[in-house]
């Protein structure tokens, strides 16, 4: 539901702020064999549609929707900006996307605890709006949603064996 890193290397939607700490500690987004905190940023659009088609992918898996809960607003970066031109493609070059900048849609978010929701049907309707949008975006649909960390918080759309 939103994008971490790992390392070194460009991430344009990363957020060095209290917004960026608030989804790391929230999202418990800590290094599991050093807890080494991981980088945190919104969606990243570009990155994800890029993913998708040179994998393949005809569907995707929605994580830590959950965490998105309490934001009276979410940021998705749909495009880049690089040299004052908008990008809607992932740059050829990592040179490029150092000083890319993300160009972002303002989604509304949610305050309902969604952890024990089992349907899709049954999430806040901005949070259905969010997922619907990213399946909008990527071409692709969404076919699982986790709303928490324990197996039993996964929302199956859709059986993913059956496409």
């Amino acid at each position: 539901a939103y994008t971490t890193r790992v390392g070194e290397g460009p991430f344009p939607t990363e957020l060095s702020d209290e917004k960026g700490d608030w989804l790391r500690e929230k999202g418990g987004e800590f290094g599991a064999t050093t807890g080494r905190p991981r980088r945190c940023g919104w969606l990243d659009l570009v990155g994800l549609r890029y993913a998708a088609m040179v994998n393949g992918l005809d569907s995707f898996v929605v994580t830590k929707l959950d965490v998105l809960s309490g934001l009276e607003t979410i940021s998705v970066c749909e495009a880049y900006e690089y040299q004052g031109q908008r990008l809607d493609y992932f740059p050829s070059s990592i040179e490029m996307l150092k000083v890319c900048t993300p160009v972002c849609r303002q989604l509304p978010g949610w305050q309902e605890d969604i952890t024990g929701i089992l349907a899709f049907e049954e999430l806040p309707e901005n949070a259905r709006n969010y997922v619907l949008f990213m399946e909008e975006q990527l071409g692709i649909p969404a076919l699982v949603v986790s709303v928490g960390p324990g197996r039993e918080q996964t929302i199956i759309r859709d059986n993913p064996f059956s496409l």
